[in-house]
């Protein structure tokens, strides 16, 4: 079991987990749902100590960053961030993809460690892919434009593979226009992205934005090992962060 980040407010007592919800809220609640289903519990004291900010009106993250909107949501996560320190939170986490383009803000924000679901996900994936060379992405348009997961994966020296424009006007459509206004997603449209991505040489597609998680849990689509999913990952992280273990199989 790995060593627990010791508590902000009591050092050596049970770490808890800050977390920056909201964003959006389906996908935290289905973080925290897939954090006590991963973590190996027998009773409810097993469990991680989490406290949640789920500040679903913080400004749209793609709109800020594809310069749509004025409204910049760094200084919003800036502070709910410190609001989670002062809680007493040891560590934080934020199970949003597109909002990783504001991490530094958020870092710079608090003493805290900050528990990055990019980075998490790039680890995962490149010990999934065996010294293959080229992943896909499945991402909002603000994190395609962003460059986070490029990026990330350009300096382990992976290329990424994105849709594209008809094909990110399907995953865009499954984001927005499906799982956050809680309609029933147009599956094989996704599946038919990712086998597209997979044609041009991807060895695993990453899932990176957390509403398509939510779709691969209700649909089962991690079953299948091409797909990586960001949201799964920092669960993970998050688990091994706070001193417990991943349950097996």
């Amino acid at each position: 079991m790995a060593e627990p980040t010791p508590s902000a407010e009591n050092p050596g007592e049970e770490p808890l987990v800050g977390v920056l919800g909201g964003v959006g809220p389906l996908a935290t609640a289905y973080f925290l749902q897939r954090v006590i289903e991963l973590t190996r519990a027998e009773r409810d004291q097993d469990h991680l100590d989490m406290v949640v900010l789920d500040h679903a009106t913080i400004p749209d993250r793609t709109a800020f960053v594809l310069g749509r909107s004025p409204e910049d949501p760094g200084p919003v996560l800036a502070r709910d961030a410190r609001r989670l320190e002062a809680f007493g939170a040891a560590f934080l986490v934020m199970p949003c993809n597109t909002a990783h383009h504001f991490t530094q803000q958020v870092v710079d924000a608090v003493g805290v460690p900050f528990v990055s679901i990019v980075d998490t996900t790039v680890d995962a994936v490149r010990a999934r892919i065996a010294g293959r060379t080229t992943v896909g992405l499945l991402a909002t348009e603000g994190t395609v434009a962003a460059r986070v997961y490029q990026d990330a994966f350009a300096a382990h020296g992976v290329e990424t593979i994105v849709p594209d424009d008809a094909d990110q006007a399907v995953v865009s459509a499954v984001i927005y226009d499906q799982v956050k206004a809680g309609r029933p997603v147009d599956l094989p449209a996704l599946q038919g992205v990712v086998a597209r991505l997979a044609d041009r040489g991807a060895a695993a597609v990453v899932l990176g934005c957390t509403e398509l998680s939510v779709a691969a849990v209700d649909h089962d689509l991690l079953a299948d090992p091409l797909y990586v999913d960001s949201l799964d990952q920092l669960a993970r992280a998050t688990i091994v962060r706070a001193g417990h273990e991943v349950r097996a199989g």
